[in-house]
């Protein structure tokens, strides 16, 4: 069979399974072998580090968050300003899933993806960090970024969703934890100041329950989002 024969095939398979038909195509393994196109379909990216089988915490930041630099700075920020483990970690994890997969919603994303795993007050405080950075506090200091004036225009408005949830935020009993990842987040992170992951790895292992079987594997409610991370070219 030619590659393009056995790599058509495997789109027909595809479409078959978007139609409701489930199972392993029973020559799965000989189109892989046969076409390398096929192997990327099936997940296997020859562009990304290898993950391990078990995957933790630590394995994402090395292998799939990328350049975390921002997300370290904003960690050390608030650490070195005496806040809270819970909210130092919070700090670390606020924008996993704009470094990790998507950027539309992140913080919505984020805080999903890590709410099996930590306090209920860390996931409320990255929800809300998406809201409250575009909304001033002068009690805290907060003022609405300049790189966001120069983005968005000095005129932009958020979404009414955005509006809405601020309002609601504003009166919330965790409301200055969603405010200090903003007060620490890094808006323009300094290209000459390089933290190591090392420096958390004591606060994650305290505050971020990592489940035994792997980040993606523990058939939480988010471990597909996890899985998608891993292999995020997987089609089957």
């Amino acid at each position: 069979m030619t590659d393009t024969a056995s790599l058509s095939q495997l789109k027909s398979r595809l479409h078959a399974l978007a139609d409701g038909e489930t199972g392993q195509p029973p020559n799965a393994g000989a189109l892989m072998k046969a076409n390398p196109n096929a192997r990327l379909l099936m997940g296997d990216d020859p562009r990304l580090p290898a993950m391990p089988a078990k995957p933790t915490l630590i394995d994402f930041f090395r292998h799939r968050f990328g350049p975390s630099m921002h997300l370290l700075q904003s960690a050390r920020h608030a650490m070195t300003a005496g806040l809270s483990e819970k909210m130092v970690l919070a700090s670390l994890l606020h924008d996993i899933a704009a470094v990790g997969f998507i950027r539309g919603d992140h913080g919505y994303w984020g805080a999903q993806l890590i709410e099996p795993y930590v306090d209920e007050e860390v996931t409320w405080a990255i929800r809300a960090h998406q809201v409250l950075r575009f909304y001033p506090d002068e009690s805290v200091g907060y003022e609405y970024p300049q790189s966001y004036v120069a983005m968005f225009g000095a005129d932009y408005r958020p979404d009414p969703y955005i509006e809405e949830d601020y309002r609601r935020m504003r009166n919330h009993r965790w409301y200055m934890s969603g405010r200090m990842i903003t007060v620490h987040d890094i808006y323009s992170f300094d290209p000459n100041l390089h933290v190591e992951l090392d420096e958390f790895t004591d606060i994650i292992g305290r505050h971020f329950r990592q489940p035994p079987e792997g980040l993606g594997f523990d058939n939480s409610p988010v471990a597909h989002m996890w899985r998608a991370m891993i292999r995020p070219a997987k089609y089957l």
